[in-house]
């Protein structure tokens, strides 16, 4: 076995330090120990004093001048895991997702900016009270106003308020100083953490679970009481009671010493989701989200570190938390595209929280109504262990659902947003003072072309994806373009199938709806939740609690209104625009549509009273709008998967992206024509079935004034894949032809460029 000769060490973990490595060799007796992760201690500066550091990287080739390069001191035996894994992670994610190291560390490294701490502190008198009563009266003989004043309140209190003295009884520094050097009395300081969780007063009322319920969790714990580690799958339909399942298996693994992270999508499901949670484990829960000063941040992770917490709850970030007995990750709505980084290294939480739960003998729970075609293909592939919650929670019934054509509105002249029956429902939802949501299904949207008439869509003839509208200014009506391949075709100035002139870009906003909501219906309370109204820290927060105490009877928005939250009194859900993202331009655009249709839907009739949902589309005969009306998620994959396997896209096969970047538009095309040309030979020499799209303008071709190109590769094989990156990135940073460019890869893209 040949071992590396040279270490790759950063002496201080600090957002600040990850940057700088220092490079040292490796003496014989440590090649074994020395490993990724490891904690060394190295000699540093001119003094060559000893110091903590933690190798990065290993390699065989000096980066400097070898006279110069200082051995390791020793390999730390028994050193604390958590910075050693977690940079150990980051080395994975690295490998396997792409990026630089420092990318991946800053990824997986809790805050450690320079971060001011929070102390509460208290002066406390340490004299016994005859002597303090005795300098009391002698202060007041030598009339020294100030010492009077802090003497007379120790006299009433032992201890006080540091601020409470300086502030309300305005004693300044230097008579605090007089009395700590006299030996009147002590300060004592202790930590404050600055807590995102307000102290609440909720009552929790224990859940008699259901057979299937029950069933789940007897199972997952046989396993973890085994010392089984498994991946599971809860497919649970909306309303069914996935959360107690959950809190069930997190209570036993609490109690068995662990700690538990869990994922949830959006920040604005963490509202609801911590007050069911707090309900049940109180102060041993705290979050961690983007909306979080760095103060809290790194407070909340400091409490992970020292044990002060058993649970985390928060997006993709609280994946990294530093728990020293992490025993579960769970990923709730794992379905969700969020939990796939868009700034590199382009990781996916579920592929990462697998990575981490092995490294610290953990297990990973993912649970969702209508669950990714990836996790379900493992699952039917026995890669992750199936189960399944069919029957909705408090006995209440799954929701009637409506799906008008809104051709046929058309033809009837209706020319309004809202179909008759959408108004029909609202107008008697407002009568009987129950709530109502209307939501806009923008998510991915971009510009596809419809034909209002009949339904037709423009696509792509290589791709099967729709095309994209590109207007160029002036009276010209623009053109259609694939951002997979790059294909181009004139915009029609009538339908291609029926010949109708109602042909153009398909959209609208949430904020149009909302005051289309007003206009049609002025008695009704209206609130909008979307990227505009939910800007400021707290705002998602607001919006719910609002909705939740019915001072709105309409709620607008995006898919954010649609995820997991749970409000009674919601009887009626509006889909007022399913083709929004049914044709989005990328292969995933069906299995988006499903899901945000299956969640929307979910939203209505959870509690005791029935719900009814209304799907808006042109297009009511496509699978995905049909399974999702059934609610039959079997028959939607089973017909996804053939179109998958018939287009090689994931997870029947996989796809790299290779974007290149420049600030000069003739040399992106040059670089990502070079780039085809490097990838293909590479391909044919390692004789792979690998199938190259492209080069083509990325979907964004230019974004503040820098020219974007993309080639997509195609392979079943992921390894290759991972192969393919790693010989890629080595030729790009050493080859000329890329000089002014810059790169980002990414694997199983969750939308295009």
């Amino acid at each position: 076995m040949s071992y590396q000769k040279y270490a790759d060490i950063i002496i201080d973990i600090s957002h600040e330090n990850l940057d700088k490595t220092y490079q040292y060799t490796i003496p014989k007796e440590f090649f074994a120990s020395a490993i990724i992760g490891a904690l060394v201690v190295v000699p540093f500066g001119r003094g060559s004093r000893k110091i903590n550091g933690y190798i990065v990287g290993l390699s065989n080739e000096p980066k400097i001048d070898i006279d110069r390069i200082k051995p390791i001191d020793h390999v730390v035996e028994d050193a604390p895991v958590i910075e050693s894994h977690l940079i150990y992670l980051a080395h994975w994610i690295k490998e396997t997702f792409g990026g630089t190291m420092n990318d991946a560390l800053k990824t997986v490294m809790p805050i450690k900016k320079a971060v001011k701490i929070k102390e509460k502190r208290r002066i406390v008198s340490i004299k016994p009270y005859e002597e303090l009563s005795l300098l009391y009266e002698e202060q007041k003989r030598k009339n020294n106003a100030a010492r009077i004043r802090i003497l007379e309140a120790l006299l009433k209190n032992s201890y006080l308020d540091y601020d409470d003295v300086t502030k309300k009884l305005k004693i300044s520094k230097p008579t605090i100083t007089w009395l700590e050097t006299n030996d009147v009395i002590k300060i004592e300081s202790k930590q404050i953490y600055r807590n995102p969780i307000e102290k609440q007063d909720i009552s929790y009322t224990p859940v008699t679970l259901s057979d299937e319920q029950e069933h789940i969790v007897e199972n997952i714990l046989r396993d973890y009481n085994e010392g089984i580690r498994n991946t599971y799958l809860i497919h649970g339909v909306t309303g069914s009671g996935k959360t107690e399942v959950y809190m069930e298996v997190i209570s036993a693994v609490v109690a068995s010493g662990k700690q538990v992270i869990v994922l949830i999508p959006e920040i604005a499901l963490t509202y609801q989701t911590v007050n069911r949670f707090y309900s049940r484990f109180g102060d041993r829960i705290s979050i961690l989200n983007s909306r979080m000063s760095d103060g809290e941040r790194y407070d909340q992770g400091l409490r992970a570190k020292n044990g002060e917490i058993d649970i985390m709850i928060g997006p993709r970030s609280a994946l990294f938390t530093p728990f020293q007995n992490l025993g579960l990750i769970i990923i709730d709505e794992e379905h969700e595209g969020s939990y796939k980084s868009e700034a590199t290294p382009k990781y996916h939480a579920i592929e990462v929280a697998k990575t981490r739960a092995k490294l610290t003998g953990a297990f990973v729970i993912l649970g969702s109504a209508t669950p990714s075609m990836e996790s379900y293909y493992s699952a039917t592939k026995g890669e992750y262990k199936l189960f399944h919650l069919s029957k909705r929670a408090k006995e209440a019934s799954q929701p009637k659902i409506w799906v008008v054509d809104l051709r046929e509105e058309l033809r009837q002249k209706n020319r309004s947003i809202f179909s008759r029956k959408l108004k029909e429902l609202i107008e008697d939802r407002l009568n009987k003072q129950e709530q109502i949501m209307l939501f806009i299904n923008r998510r991915g949207y971009a510009g596809f072309v419809s034909c209002r008439s009949c339904g037709y869509v423009i696509k792509c003839s290589r791709c099967d994806v729709s095309m994209t509208s590109h207007v160029q200014g002036g009276y010209s009506r623009g053109k259609l373009l694939c951002h997979y391949c790059g294909s181009q075709e004139p915009m029609p100035n009538t339908c291609p199938v029926c010949g109708s002139k109602y042909i153009a870009a398909f959209g609208t906003g949430t904020q149009k709806i909302e005051e289309m909501v007003k206009r049609e219906f002025p008695k009704a309370r209206v609130l909008r939740m979307d990227a505009d109204t939910t800007k400021n820290k707290g705002d998602h927060q607001k919006i719910l609690s609002a909705f939740a105490h019915h001072k709105a009877d309409i709620l607008v928005g995006t898919q954010m209104i649609v995820k997991g939250h749970d409000f009674p009194l919601v009887t009626l859900v509006g889909i007022v625009a399913a083709d929004l993202s049914l044709y989005a331009g990328d292969f995933r655009a069906g299995e988006r549509t499903f899901q945000l249709l299956s969640q929307a839907a979910g939203r209505a009739g959870r509690d005791r009273i029935p719900g009814e949902v209304v799907i808006q589309t042109y297009n009511p005969e496509h699978y995905s709008i049909v399974t999702a009306a059934e609610g039959d998620y079997q028959s939607f994959y089973e017909q996804e998967m053939l179109y998958r396997s018939l287009m090689q896209y994931p997870p029947a096969s996989h796809i790299m992206v290779i974007l290149i970047t420049a600030r000069e538009e003739d040399l992106a095309d040059k670089a990502i024509d070079h780039a085809g040309l490097v990838l293909k030979d590479y391909i044919n020499t390692k004789q792979l079935s690998s199938k190259i799209i492209g080069p083509a303008p990325a979907g964004l071709a230019k974004v503040k004034d820098t020219y974007r190109r993309v080639i997509y590769i195609k392979e079943a094989n992921y390894n290759y894949l991972v192969e393919l990156k790693n010989y890629f990135e080595g030729y790009f940073n050493y080859s000329i032809q890329f000089a002014g460019c810059s790169l980002q890869v990414d694997f199983n893209p969750m939308s295009t460029y």
